[in-house]
């Protein structure tokens, strides 16, 4: 009887521990939200009240050479930003799908997970593969430990048991990096179509086939971006927004991208390519360089440069849906963007080889823009840096209310955006995300072009996992 009341007790508890942590979860969300509409309505109340200190502002500028030029060069950005996002609006409503095809037009896939500390995960990711919507006789799976410190090995030896020849490990001797496992997944593998995915992340049922599909209907399709959602946005605030963020940013911009049939980046998180296409740039993708030093970050990126370079179509396939695990502390955030906006600067220096040449039979006005855009972000960096901090030492008041009064404005459309396809009232992180970005991750591009040169994947360790 002793017993038994002793494992009610502990049954109990653990039930009240649970609600208690998902209480002060929730409540801490709803502050940080309140907290966030609050900033804003201020922002807004000063503003308006602010309007001759700002007019006075704006002659003090134009009244200078400098003040001048910067004023003049900032209001044709602004210009060319807003009719790019016209342009953006209007392929992004021309956007289609491609429907899956037949069992029958289905090709040979080679799925390649390359796995570094993920411990239990990689065994979800595996089974969530084994369990897609996929002909078995079409499908090779192939599972690679990029020398991993923790039991991530066991869960893999553990998915070859429970699938048996379904599924293919394989151990690196030592931790080479990620771009060397998928190196050896693309030796090895046999499909007619090479698909990569995190082993941090799990797929839909149907993910496989649709992401897919594309290759059968355009011959000239090198490359399929998928859809990434965050699996863990349940657990803390920084996944909830980066849930919305990821929204826009693949099924607004990639969709867009697609239109052009110019995606400019394949998320490693899920991602197939033309087996032909990857064969025809292997060795120059896996002995890449960067300044003398080999290039082991931004693998997606380049291999999807190096697909367009062909003259390939890169696409995006917004029913092919892959979730993905994200930094769940600031720590782990930075550290990943740092890690992204490194890649894009040597990635964007490797697409101005090529981009304004006639590597594609058809129109490249299309893909040039992406990549003026895109430069433009990198280019501006330092002087809208230069800008903000003389902004802000000089008129800090001015400064907080614009600049949140700017966030309201801008981060209105994703919000919308959002709401319109998933939770609506999940879709004001928006603002949040966009407030925590501005303040918070400001100093992410001038430091990334800063330190371009810079290896190290820098959140790859036991340590840093979730930081």
């Amino acid at each position: 009887m002793t017993v038994l009341k002793q494992r009610i007790y502990n049954l109990l508890n653990n039930i009240l521990q649970k609600t208690k942590n998902i209480t002060t979860k929730n409540l801490w969300g709803h502050i940080v939200l309140f907290c966030t509409f609050l900033l804003m309505i201020d922002a807004v109340y000063l503003f308006f009240i602010l309007q001759k200190d700002f007019s006075k502002f704006n002659l003090e500028r134009v009244s200078s050479t400098l003040g001048l030029t910067f004023m003049i060069i900032a209001g044709i950005l602004l210009t060319y930003k807003a009719l790019f996002f016209c342009y953006s609006l209007y392929l992004y409503i021309k956007y289609k799908a491609i429907p899956s095809v037949s069992d029958k037009e289905l090709p040979t896939t080679t799925v390649i997970v390359p796995a570094y500390n993920e411990g239990k995960q990689v065994w979800d990711t595996l089974m969530s593969l084994a369990e897609s919507d996929y002909p078995e006789g079409k499908l090779e799976l192939l599972a690679i430990d990029d020398g991993s410190e923790d039991d991530t090995w066991t869960w893999m030896v553990e998915a070859k048991k429970k699938l048996g020849n379904r599924l293919t490990i394989y151990k690196q001797p030592e931790n080479k990096g990620k771009r060397h496992a998928l190196y050896r997944g693309f030796n090895i593998g046999k499909g007619d179509i090479f698909i990569t995915v995190d082993s941090d992340s799990v797929v839909n049922k149907d993910t496989l086939r649709n992401l897919v599909s594309p290759f059968i209907s355009d011959e000239q399709c090198g490359a399929v971006a998928g859809n990434i959602r965050v699996l863990n946005k349940e657990k803390y605030l920084l996944p909830k927004m980066l849930d919305v963020s990821f929204v826009l940013s693949f099924e607004f911009v990639r969709s867009a991208e697609s239109s052009l049939k110019s995606v400019l980046c394949t998320p490693g998180a899920l991602a197939a390519y033309r087996r032909d296409a990857v064969f025809n740039c292997l060795d120059e993708w896996i002995n890449q360089t960067f300044m003398g030093q080999p290039s082991d970050i931004g693998e997606d990126r380049a291999l999807t440069n190096m697909i367009l370079k062909q003259g390939l179509h890169v696409l995006f396939q917004k029913n092919a849906y892959a979730y993905t695990n994200v930094p769940e502390q600031y720590r782990g955030l930075y550290k990943m963007f740092i890690r992204w906006g490194r890649s894009n600067v040597r990635e964007n220096l490797a697409m101005s080889k090529f981009v304004f040449k006639n590597f594609r039979e058809k129109s490249k006005t299309g893909i040039r823009l992406l990549f003026i855009s895109q430069s433009l972000q990198i280019i501006m960096s330092y002087p809208f840096l230069i800008f903000m901090l003389f902004f802000v030492i000089s008129h800090p008041l001015l400064f907080l209310s614009s600049t949140i009064f700017s966030i309201l404005i801008l981060s209105t459309f994703p919000v919308l955006f959002y709401a319109k396809k998933y939770k609506k009232s999940e879709s004001i992180w928006a603002y949040t995300y966009s407030i925590l970005f501005t303040f918070g991750l400001f100093w992410i591009t001038p430091y990334a072009i800063a330190t371009a040169n810079k290896r190290g994947w820098l959140t790859r360790s036991l340590s840093e996992k979730n930081r």
